[in-house]
């Protein structure tokens, strides 16, 4: 873990815009108040989007109403003149805009990055989450813990609050607890938390990114110049690698978590209390009770490592111990994660819609015994062996739905030929009802029948939202 003094970002004002073209690389929820904030701070903007949809003429129509320019249906070309270039985070690195920005060199900020350069001299100060599955849970932990410890606080980032409408807003904050995903990382060079947390990596967006390893590296840019601590996870080594990596102030501290018991410089679990031996006195011989297991909802092993992440950085900003506990009993989770439905005849039936990939499904997986997993989608060039290897002696049966279910049937057939399983040859979103169906007639009192079908949805749904809400109300309809 390299030291290095940070220099602090361009404080907030008109004088580095006035005059200056930018091009506003997209629309929607992030290029709408970065096109705003631009404009009011003098500069020329030109915003240019990719789709020519209703909603993208409603949204021009605003913005040309305070006199910005804006070209719909041509996000490829580079609007003459342009001096910096403000993007979307999801427009990826090898659009055509973009090569012809480098060639021009032209700057690219993302919206986190404009948001970090526009903040007051005396703004919070951000904790911020990345990794490739639990980013939303642990940043909303993090503010409940943060709001019990009566800090003033908002989770913002891409958990759909922007946080350039965070840092440009009229409320004060104490803190922020700063959901970033890897394409917003991406776009945000000179970001520097107070204090940063990986909370895992797996193979996601790769081709986005083009390789496991530019992805890692992306996720790894939260750690640079951290004041306090780098949150790293204990079972997932690359994520301490990244740590070794980064550039930090003086003084920051490599900071482990994990579900066994502590060592120094770690937050784990003990006798099922959650426990910290990094931020006490004398961390050799002591250790601080933050919480115990049953205070956090629900208590699968991969909730309680988000749940010890939130605490790390919560602790790495001087939050009390009880702070801790009680912030993690006021948090309620959000609807598709290990989400209770019911029971029915002696089975429960939990929706984990939200497990969109492989390492999220893997880990909702780990949490129950025995399953009949319902699973499938749209796999996004996903593999699904090492899940299947990793999960099989938990599973009763599967009822596979969705696009891409023949390539898990396939890694059932290699890894646990002795599962029954259930292929749904449908992909309406009337499957549904007979995945759960056939899900009960393979379960027995005692099992779980789990929705986590490690893919995306949009093969037979609008998103992941309403894929949970047709699982459970067809649980209502079994139970009725």
């Amino acid at each position: 873990m390299g030291s290095g003094q940070v220099t602090s970002s361009v404080p907030s004002g008109t004088s580095e815009f006035q005059g200056k073209h930018v091009t506003v690389a997209g629309l929607g929820v992030s290029g709408l108040p970065a096109a705003k904030a631009l404009h009011a701070r003098g500069a020329i903007v030109t915003a240019v989007n990719d789709g020519d949809d209703a909603r993208a003429r409603e949204q021009a129509a605003e913005l040309e109403a305070l006199g910005i320019t804006v070209r719909l249906g041509d996000g490829a070309t580079l609007p003459e003149g342009t001096e910096l270039i403000v993007t979307a985070p999801g427009w990826q690195p090898g659009k055509p805009l973009f090569r012809a920005a480098e060639q021009a060199g032209v700057p690219v900020w993302g919206d986190v990055e404009l948001a970090w350069r526009l903040r007051g001299p005396d703004a919070a100060p951000w904790l911020a989450v990345t990794g490739t599955n639990g980013k939303t849970t642990t940043v909303q932990m993090l503010a409940s813990i943060l709001k019990a410890a009566g800090l003033r606080t908002a989770a913002v980032g891409n958990i759909g609050v922007s946080v350039l409408d965070a840092v440009l807003g009229d409320e004060q904050y104490d803190v922020l607890a700063v959901e970033l995903s890897s394409y917003q990382l991406h776009w945000a060079p000179s970001l520097r938390a107070y204090s940063g947390a990986v909370l895992n990596l797996a193979p996601d967006h790769l081709d986005w990114h083009g390789s496991m390893d530019a992805y890692a590296a992306d996720k790894g840019r939260i750690y640079e110049g951290n004041k306090i601590a780098c949150v790293y996870n204990v079972a997932d080594p690359r994520t301490e690698d990244l740590v070794r990596e980064a550039d930090v102030e003086e003084g920051c501290r490599a900071v482990g978590f994990t579900l066994q018991a502590p060592a120094v410089s770690q937050l784990g679990v003990v006798d099922g209390i959650l426990v910290d031996r990094a931020f006490v006195e004398n961390r050799q011989k002591n250790a601080q009770e933050l919480a115990e297991v049953s205070d956090v909802d629900p208590p699968a092993p991969h909730n309680i490592a988000n749940a010890l992440a939130a605490a790390a950085l919560a602790r790495s900003f001087g939050v009390p111990a009880q702070a801790v506990r009680d912030g993690l009993r006021a948090f309620k989770p959000d609807a598709h994660r290990i989400a209770h439905v019911a029971d029915v005849d002696g089975v429960a039936y939990v929706d984990d819609s939200k497990a969109t990939n492989t390492h999220a499904a893997e880990a909702s997986l780990a949490a129950y015994e025995p399953i009949v997993w319902i699973a499938g989608g749209l796999a996004k060039g996903a593999e699904f062996d090492e899940l299947v290897a990793n999960s099989a002696k938990r599973l009763r049966g599967v009822v596979l739905i969705g696009a891409d279910r023949a390539l898990i049937r396939e890694a059932l057939a290699r890894h646990a030929p002795e599962v029954p399983v259930v292929d749904l040859d449908r992909t309406d979103t009337g499957a549904m009802l007979q995945a759960v169906t056939e899900a009960k007639r393979l379960a027995r009192p005692g099992d779980t029948v789990l929705l986590a079908p490690a893919c995306a949805s949009m093969d037979m749904f609008t998103n992941y939202n309403q894929r949970g809400d047709a699982f459970a109300a067809a649980v209502r309809e079994l139970g009725a």
